[in-house]
């Protein structure tokens, strides 16, 4: 009788370690991957927070970092990512026309200002004639770099050239400078050997750019008339109505969001979302 009371334990203990494993597997099976592609490490502190709300509802968040604007989009549309947070409508719809995307925007997030950094200069009054200015080269941001370098007085830009005017555009170079044009992600690289250089948001925070310091001309909201310019959280268009995608997007939209932009960016980063 001792015996079967043993075995008939033994038995137990196996049978509730089974359904165990089994319960674990299957609550491991029950996460949800999401990857979303950013453009340099730069917004890993802003969605620390979401990554961390979403895993009590056993969804993981994974970042992919890609090291140009060039990437994430064909990413997104290949199903190696399911969301992308780097562009803005602009780009994106550049994109989708280019390269036949089928790709939406479903929630806006910030307006990543484009300044114009310098490490060999104080003020705009000190560049001279023939002085390097590096700008991205991609179609979109060279237009907007060259509406920047209009609002800093040192080019004229011809009446109705619109918001991403080309270098044919231009009708007087003022400051009689040299534009550069590169790839998005090597301006801030170049500051050493430029008179200044336009740097877009998420790069000019990977290289250590503080615009109160570093910047001799501030990019502002009120150079802008509607959302062209404005970053978005964009899917697979066939994606667009998920609903957790949906709450991700609630979750990136915080006053959390707002702090750290403000305390970590130190203004590179303006909310753009509407309340």
């Amino acid at each position: 009788m001792q015996k079967f009371v043993k075995l008939l334990f033994l038995a137990v203990i196996l049978v509730v370690g089974v359904v165990a494993g089994g319960c674990g597997d299957n609550k491991a099976a029950d996460v949800q991957k999401v990857r979303v592609g950013v453009a340099g490490t730069s917004d890993e502190v802003i969605w620390r927070p979401i990554i961390d709300k979403f895993k009590e509802k056993n969804v993981d968040i994974e970042l992919v970092v890609f090291s140009d604007y060039t990437q994430p989009n064909a990413a997104l549309a290949n199903k190696e990512i399911e969301l992308n947070a780097f562009q803005h409508h602009r780009f994106l719809n550049n994109e989708v026309k280019k390269h036949g995307y089928e790709i939406t925007a479903i929630g806006d997030t910030m307006l990543s200002a484009l300044n114009l950094y310098s490490k060999n200069i104080h003020d705009l009054k000190e560049i001279k004639a023939g002085d390097k200015i590096a700008v991205p080269n991609d179609t979109v941001n060279f237009g907007r770099a060259l509406n920047v370098l209009q609002a800093a007085g040192l080019i004229r830009l011809k009446s109705g050239a619109g918001i991403t005017p080309e270098l044919e555009d231009i009708e007087e170079n003022t400051a009689k400078i040299e534009i550069v044009q590169v790839d998005a992600s090597q301006t801030a690289s170049l500051l050493p050997d430029v008179a200044a250089a336009i740097v877009n948001g998420n790069y000019a925070v990977d290289a250590g750019l503080d615009p109160d310091k570093d910047a001799v001309f501030k990019d502002a909201i009120q150079y802008y008339k509607g959302d062209d310019f404005f970053n978005v959280i964009a899917v697979r268009t066939e994606d667009k109505d998920k609903e957790l995608y949906q709450e991700i997007v609630k979750a990136y939209q915080s006053e959390k969001t707002k702090e750290i932009y403000k305390n970590d960016f130190h203004g590179q980063y303006i909310a753009a979302w509407k309340e």
